[in-house]
């Protein structure tokens, strides 16, 4: 299928590993140009600077997402280097699971309100644009109560997906599109769980049988869902919360 992201321009939170590089690659992949962000871009193995991938190009600046004016200067950048802003991928968590008042401030700092900002910031651009639409990366958590309680990391993954919805109904008379995918477990090397199966067994091989498909995901199935309700190839879906588990959850999404 043709997705139509040729020299459209996407901003992605969280690029630079697991299934946030993964959406990066695959939106190079249909031509998309990208600019993403991580807290250290170097670190994690993509260099900070413009680089060619076919008839896209890529650019990665570390930041602190939950720094609102360093979000607002790097969407502004973008914009300028790119001549606009065209798409919006909000993928970032504290992955604050344990209930600590530590973890809710940071999961309310990263998991929420840097996505507010991301959005309030890139409005402006969206606007401008016949293509416009934004992805939120939210999570099974959010969706039900799994076996680790999941903490202030589920109840923050809930609220991005009913922000998500309000931005859908709220911006549909402008044109722009707002969608959510909710990711079940998924696998990839320096991952929680890539953690879980060399440190704690136990805990890996529980989650692991709750699934009917007895496997996670990879970051590359979720990036493919997240990238199809980005594009214009899925111009009239707005307003969907697409899981992509393998079938771990059980709850009817009516």
């Amino acid at each position: 299928m043709y997705l139509q992201l040729d020299d459209l321009t996407a901003l992605v939170t969280g690029g630079t590993k697991g299934i946030g590089r993964a959406i990066v690659e695959q939106l190079l992949e249909e031509g998309c140009n990208v600019s993403y962000c991580a807290r250290s871009v170097q670190k994690d193995g993509i260099a900070p600077h413009t680089t060619e991938s076919g008839k896209a190009r890529a650019i990665g600046t570390a930041l602190d997402v939950a720094d609102k004016a360093a979000m607002e200067a790097w969407v502004q950048d973008t914009a300028e280097i790119f001549g606009g802003v065209d798409i919006v991928i909000s993928n970032v968590s504290a992955l604050g699971i344990p209930s600590t008042p530590e973890n809710w401030q940071a999961s309310f700092n990263v998991d929420m309100m840097a996505f507010v900002n991301l959005v309030e910031a890139s409005l402006p651009y969206l606007r401008k644009s016949k293509a416009a639409a934004i992805v939120s990366v939210s999570s099974v958590s959010g969706r039900e109560i799994d076996f680790t309680a999941a903490g202030p990391y589920g109840a923050f993954k809930a609220a991005v997906t009913h922000y998500t919805q309000q931005l859908a109904y709220t911006l549909a008379p402008e044109g722009i599109r707002s969608n959510s995918v909710s990711p079940g477990n998924t696998f990839f090397e320096g991952s929680v769980w890539d953690d879980a199966q060399r440190n704690n067994p136990e805990l890996y091989e529980k989650a692991l049988a709750l699934n009917p498909m007895k496997r996670m995901a990879t970051p590359e199935e979720v990036a493919k869902a997240v990238v199809f309700l980005a594009s214009p190839a899925s111009s009239f879906t707005s307003g969907t919360n697409l899981v992509v588990d393998g079938a771990l959850t059980r709850g009817v999404q009516l």
